[in-house]
Order: C-alpha cells, then structure tokens, then sequence
C-alpha cells in the first residue's frame, strides 16, 4: 500500500472513531436519562404507596381503593417499561463503547503501520544512498589506480 492510501485509511478510521466517540457521548447520556427517570418513576412510586398506605389507615371507599389499585398498577408497569428502557440504553451505551475502543485500535494499528512503513522507506533510502556513496569511491579508487598507472 501506498503511504497516500495509508493516509487515506488513517483520516477514514480517524473520522470512524470520532463518530464513534459522539456516538458514545450520546449513548451515555441516554442511558444516564434513562435511569434517572426511572429512578424518579420508582421514587413517585414509593411515595405514592406511602401516601396510599397511610390513607389506608383511614376509612375509605371502595371506589378510592380501585382507583388507587388501577393507577398503582399503571405505575408499575411504567416502572418496570422504564427499567427495560434504561437495560436497553446501558446496553446501546457498553455497545458504543465497545465500537469506540474497536475504532481507536484501528486507528492505532494504522499509526503504527505507517510508521513502521516510514522507517522501511528511510532504512531503503539509506541503504541507496550508502551503496551510491560506496560506489562513487569505487569509482574515484578505480580512477586514480587507472591514472596512477598510466
């Protein structure tokens, strides 16, 4: 491969990671809003169950307890959905994570090739330009021999 087509994959996967990276920053606030709203929807739930608790204590109506059964369920489940929510956003944001260290081994991978590339292309070049030196004084020692001689 050519160091331009190197260059080329480098600013490619470098361009991949940074998408990875926003793409973590996004999944992790996600998941962050995910938890924190169901942290908020489990705490309304305690305290709904607290005030019904002590409400309870009281006489009540048949209606009331119905109703406070039928909204408590409705809660429970928007308390369990939310959970999954903030499951599923956790895992989008270990998935991004995982896409994100893929992507910055990429990256690396690539640095490490072109300079690897770099000093091969510098290590040739000495060599050339070693044998084109040992080759000029051959060339001036034959001279002189021949003119020595002559």
């Amino acid at each position: 491969m050519s160091a331009t087509t190197l260059s080329l994959l480098l600013e490619r996967a470098e361009a991949e990671r940074d998408a990875a990276a926003q793409a973590l920053h996004a999944a992790n606030a996600q998941a962050q809003a995910a938890r924190a709203q169901h942290g908020e929807l489990s705490g309304y739930r305690q305290e709904y169950q607290q005030r019904w608790t002590e409400q309870f204590s009281r006489a009540t109506t048949m209606d009331i307890v119905a109703c406070y059964q039928s909204f408590g369920q409705r809660l429970n489940q928007a308390v369990d959905t939310q959970g999954h929510v903030a499951q599923h956003a956790d895992q989008r944001e270990v998935r991004a994570r995982d896409t994100l260290r893929a992507a910055e081994m990429r990256v690396a991978a690539l640095r490490q090739l072109i300079k690897r590339r770099e000093a091969e292309a510098r290590a040739a070049a000495d060599r050339h330009e070693q044998r084109t030196a040992d080759e000029f004084a051959a060339r001036v020692h034959l001279r002189r021999s021949l003119q020595a001689h002559a």
